[in-house]
């Protein structure tokens, strides 16, 4: 039987690489010869998970050719977000919580997308489905996954479904279910050694968003001056990639894990989008998004809205990319 590579997305969280090193676990129990991989560094929190569990990190790949011939694909579907040569191999399957767009495939294949807040409770499912016991190790990762993605359930991302599965894995992993998810978000919210670069590409995703550009990024923080005090230097940096990519929006939100909210910083020449789908004015690039936490549901559904309803015409848009 020919290996599989199972991986997430670019600039993986969380849920990314912990539903990668679960479903693959899963999957070779079922008789499968897979291997869960990485697309991109670890994060603090995910580094905290991986190690209080000790599970080994995945090792980083940038093409799945000439290893693999067949994928497999957690926690994202849009190509962008995927490995750099998704293009010359085959998609068997997607285990997703996300939109789906620019997504097609030649041949069919299993396609596993669930409205609810994390991957990891998708995986829960399969888990009990196939009647395949879950170790400890695997709980504590797929409820790690479900903390960092629902913020602790504090995310209207999160279903009943996630906090079931949550409440059910915590007890598996044996650890206090408030408690360690609070402890990793706290991990992951150290920014002060981090680097600017860091801070705008630990978790940044990709989007096509009507005819535009897009990439959005999101950091977690105790208190958003820590990363506010650096704006000239995050303004540099973000500008640089917006020509670099030829993007017109280039987004980041500096979320508040304390009062659920979001500062949000936008450039390019998509800017009218972020004010009109969050009926705010930017001041200085710069703007609160009150209660706004969520990229998946509260950040991209209103810019794509925006989008389809504002005349703004892309002029550094070329075809051939998107």
């Amino acid at each position: 039987m020919q290996k599989s590579f199972v991986f997430g997305h670019q600039n993986p969280d969380t849920d990314s690489i912990c539903s990668a090193i679960v479903y693959a676990n899963l999957l070779t129990k079922l008789g499968h010869d897979v291997e869960a991989v990485r697309l991109g560094e670890i994060n603090e929190e995910t580094q905290y998970a991986l190690a209080t569990f000790q599970v080994a990190t995945p090792r980083y790949v940038q093409t799945a050719k000439p290893e693999v011939d067949t994928v497999i694909l957690v926690d994202h579907n849009e190509r962008q977000q995927s490995i750099a040569d998704l293009d010359q191999v085959r998609i068997l399957q997607v285990i997703d919580h996300h939109r789906i767009a620019n997504f097609q495939t030649d041949t069919p294949l299993y396609y596993r997308a669930e409205p609810v807040g994390c991957t990891a409770t998708i995986l829960y499912k399969l888990y009990k489905e196939h009647h395949v016991p879950i170790e400890p190790q695997m709980a504590g990762l797929m409820y790690s996954a479900i903390v960092s993605d629902t913020l602790l359930f504090e995310s209207p991302t999160c279903t009943e479904e996630d906090r079931l599965a949550a409440h059910a894995l915590a007890e598996t992993a044996e650890v206090d279910i408030h408690q360690y998810g609070f402890e990793m978000l706290r991990a992951g919210a150290n920014v002060s050694n981090k680097t600017v670069e860091q801070l705008l590409y630990g978790d940044c995703k990709a989007f096509s968003i009507g005819h535009l550009r897009v990439e959005i990024a999101q950091v977690n923080v105790i208190d958003p001056k820590e990363v506010l005090h650096r704006k000239a230097e995050i303004q540099h940096a973000i500008e640089q990639r917006i020509s670099a990519e030829s993007l017109h929006l280039f987004l980041f939100l500096i979320t508040d894990l304390l009062h659920n909210d979001s500062t949000a910083l936008a450039y390019g020449e998509g800017v009218p989008i972020v004010e009109t789908a969050f009926s705010v004015t930017l001041v200085d690039h710069e703007a609160i998004l009150s209660g706004v936490v969520s990229r998946k549901s509260q950040v991209v559904p209103p810019l794509t809205k925006a989008a389809e309803t504002n005349f703004l015409v892309p002029t550094t848009l070329n075809m051939d990319t998107v």
